[in-house]
């Protein structure tokens, strides 16, 4: 008997001492011992045995047990049983009832002991696999400490203390090197459920490492006084992050910055010597790019809005400052504000404008027939094509010096009816290419859109509205490592996206496969998802 004792005690003193090593519930380990016992049971009963064991959690007592299904007649006796033999064990038995046949204790023999034990190293296993990726599917996006376990093939695999992570030698720092036991601290990306068991990413290049460690050196980033923007790095060389502040007394540069830079040095000691611009955020975009490009001074900056791109005019002797080597000021700059930046010196825009008033002047004169310095004087007064001469009001045309309201009347009649002649080629040249005159009355559509429609092989209605916004603005694609831009069938028409598809919405109302109560409401919606001033998208 007191053996029979000492084995209860010894099995929920394994089961507690399993328990508190792996960081999982006790009632895990027992379920896990109650399956490695019923399958060696098993093994001596028959492998086609229902056979269920129970340890009682509070006095160890194991009961061992055979579920027999009661049926008419038995094809199955390792399973079934009877209804005169169940109502032996059970009176009150009836057919589709099942039966707990109790069996005597048994000693395992050295091969079914070590079967069970596969069995519960294998449940406890999977249970500390579920405890660990619970405990880290909500941690992604924070910094964790650790020590670094091994180094294998650059990879460096850490101990978080009852888990371990993954830094993969991508997310190290150039030049960075760890050895074992070394502390380390980095950033949760990425937390997957894999066949292996959860695996944990960290990272150290991720732009978020840069904001949660400023997170953790200035307390009004913490406390949401001071917010980050957006972060852009080139890990291990610079940095840019983008702060704003809630509140007017709040100055977020030198919140980040701290007393003699005690804060941002701290950052940069983290990241290695990463040098990092504290740029103010603006919700001004023009404004936001120019503190983007700091150290750089910017004289004049011109925006594309539709296609968020910006042409940036830089002193002579500021270019190098502002493109930074390798051109990481300006690849910075462009992460951390989302637009395109096209930086040029002043002599640049200069040597460029001089260029455009030459060929306007150009086209002024071949197209209305007029001498070189007419030609130059309406592009120097603003004037930049044919049409804005032929449409624009007579006084404003006649009010030009040296103009007077006949010469003006006379330069719009030969505008109109140099637009009227162009009209006129491209409609023979549309039909021409066999483009058909319905596809004129879509909204928007152009004459010089129909020509290049023909040249693509888009020739009705249909033909456009099957159309995907790619298939006339273009795309890039990347083709043996290189991208590649493949060119839409209005390319150069200076098309946003949206212009592309509205053009595509007009056709297929006009093919009828949608109304244009369709288009309406599918406008509103999208209307009604834009964030409304003043909000700022995550």
């Amino acid at each position: 008997m007191a053996v029979v004792s000492a084995n209860r005690l010894e099995l929920l003193q394994i089961a507690d001492a399993v328990a508190r090593e792996k960081s999982i519930d006790r009632s895990i380990v027992i379920a896990a011992m109650e399956d490695a016992i019923a399958k060696a049971a098993r093994s001596r009963y028959g492998a086609e045995t229902d056979i269920h064991a129970e340890i009682n959690p509070r006095t160890g007592e194991l009961r061992l047990a055979r579920h027999l299904l009661v049926v008419d007649q038995i094809e199955n006796p390792a399973v079934e049983i009877e209804l005169s033999g169940a109502r032996r064990l059970n009176p009150a038995a009836q057919i589709g009832d099942s039966i707990a046949d109790t069996l005597p204790p048994f000693d395992f023999g050295r091969i079914a002991a070590q079967s069970a034990k596969q069995v519960i190293v294998q449940k406890v296993r999977e249970a500390e696999r579920d405890r660990q990726y619970e405990e880290y599917k909500d941690r992604i996006g924070e910094i964790v400490n650790g020590s670094v376990k091994r180094v294998e093939y650059g990879n460096v695999v850490v101990d978080l203390g009852r888990s371990e992570a993954s830094l993969r030698r991508d997310e190290l720092l150039p030049r960075e090197v760890f050895k074992t036991s070394d502390r380390i601290r980095a950033y949760v990306y990425d937390v997957r459920r894999e066949q292996r068991g959860p695996q944990i990413f960290l990272s150290r290049t991720h732009p978020q490492f840069m904001a949660k460690l400023f997170a953790q050196e200035v307390p009004e980033i913490y406390d949401g006084i001071v917010e980050i923007k957006a972060v852009a790095r080139d890990p291990g060389s610079r940095a840019k992050i983008a702060v704003t502040s809630r509140d007017s007394s709040v100055d977020p540069v030198g919140a980040c910055v701290g007393m003699r830079g005690s804060r941002v040095q701290a950052v940069v000691n983290e990241l290695q010597g990463e040098k990092i611009d504290i740029i103010p955020w603006s919700p001004d975009v023009a404004t936001f790019i120019v503190n983007a490009l700091a150290p750089a001074e910017v004289v004049k900056v011109v925006l594309d809005e539709d296609r968020e791109r910006i042409e940036v005019v830089v002193p002579d002797a500021q270019l190098s400052l502002a493109i930074g080597r390798r051109g990481q000021n300006v690849r910075l700059a462009s992460q951390l504000t989302g637009w395109d930046i096209d930086i040029m010196t002043e002599a640049e825009e200069s040597e460029r404008r001089q260029k455009e008033f030459a060929e306007r002047s150009k086209i002024f004169a071949e197209a209305l027939d007029l001498d070189e310095m007419m030609g130059q004087l309406l592009a120097s007064e603003g004037f930049a094509t044919v049409e804005e001469i032929a449409y624009v009001p007579l006084g404003e045309l006649a009010g030009i010096e040296g103009l007077d309201e006949d010469t003006a009347q006379e330069l719009q009649n030969r505008a109109l009816g140099h637009l009227a002649q162009v009209e006129a080629d491209l409609d023979a040249r549309r039909r021409e290419l066999g483009v058909e005159d319905e596809l004129r009355e879509v909204p928007g559509v152009t004459s010089l859109m129909l020509v290049a429609f023909g040249e693509n092989d888009i020739k009705s209605v249909e033909d456009l509205a099957g159309c995907a916004t790619d298939d006339l603005v273009g795309w890039t694609e990347r083709k043996d490592g290189e991208v590649v831009r493949v060119a839409g069938a209005l390319e150069g028409f200076q098309l946003s996206r949206e212009d592309a598809e509205a053009l595509i919405m007009q056709a297929r109302v006009k093919a009828g496969w949608i109304t244009a109560e369709d288009l309406a409401a599918g406008e509103a919606e999208d209307v009604a998802e834009e964030p409304e001033a003043g909000e700022t998208q995550a």
